[in-house]
């Protein structure tokens, strides 16, 4: 029995002693750490350019494009013009087999004829019935009758003639001349092919006026179409030479909204130059337009303006997404309504925090600020901070390697 007390003091003895030192490690952990001073990531307040854009893309076109097309069905007989083929205006491009329309115009001119023949006879009836009226050897009405018939035969006459230019007419149409001095950018067609014309006029040649002088149709979504005006700056690439940036203009901003799958755009136009041709209709053109520029202009991260003391070190870390409730830099909806750095609208009021001059764990001051553009990194201080003052942007997350952060009971260090 003595044994068994003994062995059974000596195990709640070491239980005891395994508890007293968890909890006292415990508690020395919790001091350190309650104990320890939050280190903030500051940056400076600093001067610089900041240029706000709006991003779109579009489609290079040229400024005049015209779809020539035939207004008659038949065969093409010939063609006289082929891709990148320079025309001149009335130039003729193609040539359509003519005979059908050349028989029935010949078959029209006959029929002028017969008329023609039939208006001599009801003149000389109408003369003559004239005449024996007078002697009062026909009655009335046979007179009546006659001059009916001369008004008929006119008329008749009038419809051939008719008939005759429009069979006249068909036969020109045959010949498909250039409407516009050019290029050619799309032939849809070959000799021998069959178009029809008798629902809509089909598409032979798609002609460009100046390659040269080009245009982007652009849409811009109806968030950002507010900043876009006439004359503004723009820069953009294409893939086919990702390397050079071209610039071009604004040159209108179209009233017409484009809406697809909810999502509502509208066309806006850059006028481009392109003296080397080397943009091509058609392609894809990644548009940055240049709403607003600043030069020399106050300017902090955006991240400062996400940051709120409250949040623990892994949230306030620059790199994790904003709080609910907090504003996102550009394009972020303001309380008034209006929108951040929003060209025009009015000045938006934010709170940053300072920290003194010195190392970075003082306590950090609210400062009230006013924001202008912002190009989606960096945002104008407009009002509340001077160059050269520190503003944070986060916590600096604690090394869990760190002796302060290390188990006081782990294995003895050997030598």
């Amino acid at each position: 029995m003595g044994d068994q007390s003994t062995s059974r003091r000596l195990k709640w003895g070491l239980v005891f002693t395994v508890l007293v030192l968890a909890l006292g490690g415990a508690a020395w952990y919790w001091m350190a750490r309650v104990g320890e001073a939050p280190q903030y990531q500051t940056v400076l307040a600093s001067r610089g350019e900041l240029t706000q854009v709006v991003t779109a893309t579009g489609q290079l076109n040229p400024v005049v494009n015209v779809q020539v097309g035939s207004q008659i069905s038949g065969m093409i007989q010939r063609l006289f013009a082929d891709f990148n083929s320079r025309v001149k205006a009335g130039q003729v491009i193609a040539q359509l087999d003519s005979a059908t329309y050349r028989a029935a115009l010949q078959q029209a001119e006959g029929e002028l004829a017969s008329a023609r023949a039939a208006l001599e006879l009801a003149r000389v009836k109408a003369a003559r019935a004239t005449e024996l009226r007078a002697k009062d050897l026909i009655p009335q009405a046979d007179d009546d009758q006659a001059r009916a018939d001369l008004h008929q035969a006119e008329a008749t006459v009038s419809i051939k003639e008719a008939a005759v230019q429009k069979a006249r007419v068909d036969v020109e149409r045959c010949t498909i001349s250039a409407p516009i001095d050019g290029v050619v950018i799309s032939r849809n067609v070959d000799v021998g092919q069959t178009v029809a014309a008798s629902l809509s006029a089909p598409i032979l040649f798609v002609i460009a006026n100046d390659l040269a002088k080009m245009q982007i149709d652009a849409n811009v979504a109806e968030a950002d179409v507010g900043g876009i005006v006439v004359g503004q700056d723009v820069n953009f690439t294409v893939d086919a030479f990702p390397a050079q940036t071209f610039h071009g203009k604004v040159a209108q901003v179209r009233n017409a909204p484009i809406t697809v799958q909810n999502v509502v755009t509208y066309d806006t136009v850059i006028e481009v130059a392109n003296p080397e041709l080397k943009l091509k209709p058609g392609m894809t053109a990644n548009v940055s337009i240049i709403v607003a520029r600043r030069e020399g202009a106050l300017k902090i991260p955006n991240a400062t303006l996400r940051f709120r003391p409250s949040e623990s070190p892994e949230s306030a870390h620059p790199g994790n997404s904003t709080p609910s409730g907090q504003g996102r830099g550009q394009g972020s909806t303001r309380s008034n309504g209006t929108t951040a750095g929003q060209p025009g609208g009015e000045r938006s009021t934010r709170t940053v925090y300072v920290v003194p001059a010195g190392p970075a764990n003082g306590a950090p001051t609210p400062v009230p600020i006013k924001t202008g553009i912002s190009d989606g990194v960096s945002t104008e201080v407009i009002e509340g901070l001077k160059e050269g003052d520190r503003v944070v942007t986060g916590l600096r997350v604690a090394n869990t390697t760190s002796p302060a952060a290390t188990n006081p009971f782990g294995g003895m260090r050997r030598f």
